[in-house]
């Protein structure tokens, strides 16, 4: 199969890497990819991916059989769009069903109008606006801006004043959600969905701030493990059954349907799951341990999806030993990220047992060293026969890495280890 993968991110990398573990011989194109897929043997191309016109030209240039949208910006731009009115097999929505993620407003009334369990929240506009809402909802408070953000858009604290300075920086550029803050663990749960029908991932979990204990900024994600060994035993159906489906079948009766990767964002609460959001596409960094304990063909899911044959197929089978990522960043992020550092060790990493690593931000510099260019640099993916061993293994690899200045955490999945 032809398939062209879109994005430039660790995301893309582990997508390539599980469909090059299949026994089918694939044409792989990544665009614009990374160093890190190029050294995995995938040509990669450059190209504007988030211009709809240059992903479509290019798309018929090349005659690709799918194409694999990765990151939300490109969705949110709407590149599916003209490439599946021309007849191609697209895994991502269109831009409206896009706006689950694009649109944290556009997310909550759907959730209400497909009675989806989530917390409350309030548009605003302005930090008078917000100031009346804060005080209703009480501390923690909890600010979202609108739109995408980078994982970067969204404040949790007890910080009366830093919340208002939290409006007062995103209302300029638009929408600002206030919501109740609900306490729990969080859960992230994939979705295939082709319009009508769903079939659910692993679960896993992601730490979204910067330091060990969830305590700074939140980030892009610095690590995550999967399976949940902690969820019920009938937490994916209820899932399915009171989350996924409702969603799609209501964006499908509004005449926008979810083709592509529903992931729900959720929070185990006392009272029960909530919904915290939605996003349109993988997951980073949960993709990368949730494909790393994939066994079904990752292309033959992806394909029916995009041409809605979900109800013809099975849900997919994951192994039963737990994955671990540790992500390697760069000094200073989240706030600013020092670049242009060398990276050794990656050789020595990747040569222990049950470890690959995936490539976020890095390029070739000359003689062939490795230079990190961005802020999430390196994701170290374990496995192991438990937890245990996963993310000993995870953490041992993560020591052989060396760039000045780098930060990693040192907690991923303490807790169920």
């Amino acid at each position: 199969m032809k398939i062209l993968v879109l994005g430039p991110g660790a995301r893309e990398h582990a997508i390539v890497l599980a469909l090059l573990a299949e026994t089918a011989d694939h044409q792989i194109v990544c665009a614009p990819g990374n160093a890190g897929v190029a050294a995995s043997g995938v040509e990669v191309a450059e190209l504007a991916y988030t211009d709809p016109a240059v992903v479509a030209a290019f798309v018929a240039e090349r005659g690709f059989d799918l194409v694999i949208i990765g990151p939300e910006a490109p969705l949110v731009a709407g590149v599916a769009d003209p490439l599946r009115a021309a007849g191609v097999a697209v895994f991502g929505p269109d831009q409206a069903a896009a706006a689950l993620e694009g649109s944290k407003a556009f997310a909550k009334r759907i959730m209400d109008e497909a009675n989806v369990p989530t917390g409350r929240a309030e548009r605003v506009t302005s930090v008078e606006d917000a100031a009346r809402v804060l005080d209703e909802f009480g501390a923690p408070y909890v600010v979202k801006a609108d739109g995408l953000a980078a994982g970067k858009g969204v404040l949790v604290t007890s910080d009366r004043d830093a919340a208002l300075n939290h409006v007062a920086t995103w209302a300029p550029q638009g929408d600002v959600l206030v919501e109740e803050f609900l306490d729990g663990q969080e859960v992230s749960l994939f979705f295939l969905a082709d319009g009508h029908n769903v079939l659910p991932l692993s679960p896993a979990q992601d730490y979204k701030r910067i330091f060990d204990g969830d305590k700074g900024p939140n980030t892009g994600g610095m690590g995550a493990y999967s399976p949940l060994p902690w969820v019920a035993d009938d937490f994916v159906e209820e899932i399915t059954r009171t989350v996924a489906v409702p969603t799609v079948r209501q964006l499908e009766a509004e005449g926008t349907p979810f083709v592509g990767l529903l992931y729900c964002g959720l929070i185990v609460t006392e009272k029960g799951v909530r919904v915290i959001e939605f996003n349109a596409r993988f997951g980073d960094p949960e993709t990368q341990v949730v494909l790393a304990r994939l066994e079904s063909s990752l292309s033959e899911y992806l394909l029916a999806t995009a041409e809605g044959r979900l109800a013809e197929l099975e849900a997919p089978t994951f192994s039963p030993d737990p994955a671990v990522i540790v992500v390697v960043a760069s000094e200073g992020y989240p706030e600013t990220a020092a670049t242009g550092r060398e990276i050794t060790g990656l050789e020595a990493a990747e040569a222990v047992e049950g470890v690959h690593v995936v490539h976020a931000a890095t390029e070739r510099g000359e003689g062939g060293s490795w230079i990190s260019t961005g802020g999430r640099v390196l994701g170290v993916v374990a496995r192991g026969a438990t937890f245990g061993e996963a993310r000993e293994r995870a953490y041992e690899a993560a020591a052989h890495i060396k760039l000045e200045g780098s930060q990693h955490r040192t907690d991923i999945a303490a807790r169920v280890a």
